[in-house]
């Protein structure tokens, strides 16, 4: 990504751009050069937050990264702050267009091509990790699958070196939905998900017995065929524990037979994330990730976005990036019915940064937007998913996700990726179990503030760092990651308490 520095304190992302970037805070009467002219700033401009560096006329667009980020609501000056007391989203116009920069991607030989050793299933997906989960149908049996998991993390501990650990998948819906509606559906899926996963070696189902989400509709819908305990059948919670810690050891025993062998890295699938996401992210993290992913799209693998109301204002540029117009249509479909399904709740897609995200220098869901787009790399779009659709392409392809981060990663994580990479400038701590989630910081700031949270520092771009030294460092640790390395979170024991399907149905 370009970048023209405006000074030491400063930088252009696109020429032709209205506003630039602050790299430290700037106060009045400090001086930025821009084409060749002094530019004397205004007023106070926050660190990450934009300075005009040129004229705006009132309801005009203002340009950055080369694109509109939202409309002028006052006349602005150069040498101005550019924020939300000047500047709001104003309305959507994108000229789209189909396959354009759809550029095949050359793949590396046979023989060049990197390997990890990884978990090979019977399906002939590959695992990054070696999990046992214990599957609840509904928020009724959440109780009853932890104290199972529990008392299978102590048997684990205790004589399961194998195994890399247990999750209980618990959470607050499993019911008073519609039998086969929507929201059915997808909880259907997201819990199959998990189950078939890569990284699960053997899973339980620990249902209620009478809600919606009934483990036999799994078992017939889903084609699950793991144990299956149901608390009413069990004859009450503390049996149905009891009877949960019998299986389970089973099932130990089956994950505790699996070991790593080397495979291709074209079976790893990449799931990405931003949250507490700063005007950084786009500069920094997010375009480096993004190369990262091109490096694994050329070595066979698979590398995902997400977070479709947070794509809003640059899908433009994923269509012309689209393999098949088929492709690129799918992809504006959800944004419209992303619009209508905000409306019909009284809400605006548009409504969006965070107050963290403002306050780290975001104005508009365009701005934030396009810097999240930048995860997706450069490489052709093959394929469009819907939340926690089984992920078969491979290359860069795209998820239906909320942006709200552990629905969002629930969604990725349910569709098969076994590693997620996850940008964050604000400082996010999500893990995620069982796909183990690297931490990359948009600033060293946060880096040096969150040192047990981040694992890698793309902030030193902005200290002079070459971008594609922090891509090839970013792929490097993914690959590490994938053969077995901790990340920060699993380290501390993150990632339990994330699974969050997507509810997005009236609860009956």
């Amino acid at each position: 990504m370009p970048v023209f520095p405006l000074t030491d304190k400063a930088i252009l992302l696109r020429e032709g751009d209205d506003v630039a970037v602050a790299k430290s805070p700037l106060a009045p009467g400090d001086v930025l050069v821009h084409q060749g002219h002094e530019l004397p700033v205004l007023e106070r401009v926050p660190v990450g937050h934009k300075v005009a560096v040129q004229a705006v006329p009132q309801g005009h667009p203002v340009r950055k990264y080369g694109h509109s980020i939202g409309h002028a609501t006052a006349a602005i000056r150069p040498g101005e702050w550019v924020h939300i007391h000047n500047m709001d989203a104003g309305p959507l116009k994108l000229a789209y267009e189909f396959g354009t920069e759809a550029t095949p991607v050359p793949t590396y030989p046979e023989a060049e091509t990197r390997t990890f050793p990884g978990y090979v299933r019977a399906d002939g997906r590959v695992g990054t990790r070696n999990y046992v989960a214990v599957i609840s149908t509904v928020n009724c049996s959440a109780s009853a699958a932890n104290k199972i998991a529990r008392l299978l993390v102590d048997r684990r501990n205790a004589g399961f070196p194998n195994v890399d650990g247990v999750m209980a998948v618990t959470h607050k819906v499993g019911c008073a939905m519609a039998v086969g509606g929507r929201d059915h559906r997808v909880l259907q899926r997201a819990l199959a998900g998990i189950a078939t996963h890569p990284n699960v070696a053997a899973y339980m189902i620990v249902g209620l017995g009478c809600e919606v989400n009934a483990a036999s509709f799994l078992l017939r819908d889903m084609g699950l065929a793991g144990p299956v305990l149901n608390v009413q059948e069990c004859g009450g919670v503390q049996r149905t524990v009891e009877l949960g810690a019998a299986e389970g050891l089973k099932l130990l025993q089956v994950a505790n037979r699996c070991q790593r062998k080397q495979v291709p890295i074209s079976h790893l699938v990449v799931g990405t994330n931003c949250g507490g996401s700063d005007a950084n992210s786009g500069i920094t993290a997010n375009p480096a990730l993004g190369l990262a992913g091109d490096e694994l799209v050329r070595h066979g693998g698979t590398w995902l976005i997400g977070e479709t109301p947070e794509t809003y204002g640059a899908e433009h540029l994923l269509t012309r990036r689209a393999a098949s117009r088929e492709v690129a249509e799918k992809l504006l479909a959800l944004m419209r019915w992303w619009e209508e399904y905000t409306a019909a709740l009284g809400d605006r897609i548009d409504n969006n940064p965070a107050p963290g995200n403002k306050e780290g220098g975001l104005t508009t869901i365009y701005e934030k937007s396009l810097g999240a787009v930048m995860k997706g790399g450069n490489t052709p779009l093959v394929a469009v998913y819907d939340y926690a659709e089984r992920i078969r392409h491979r290359g860069f392809c795209f998820m239906d996700t909320p942006g709200f981060d552990p629905v969002s990663v629930t969604g990725l994580v349910a569709g098969g990726c076994s590693l997620v990479a996850f940008t964050t400038g604000r400082g996010s701590c999500l893990g995620f179990q069982p796909a183990p989630c690297l931490k990359i910081a948009t600033n060293t700031a946060l880096y040096e503030q969150m040192p047990d949270d981040m694992d890698i520092n793309a902030g030193v771009i902005l200290e002079g760092a070459p971008m594609e030294d922090v891509a090839a460092h970013i792929f490097e640790e993914l690959l590490a990651v994938a053969g077995g390395k901790p990340t920060k979170s699993e380290s501390q024991g993150l990632g339990q308490e994330e699974f969050a399907p997507w509810l997005c149905g009236p609860v009956l």
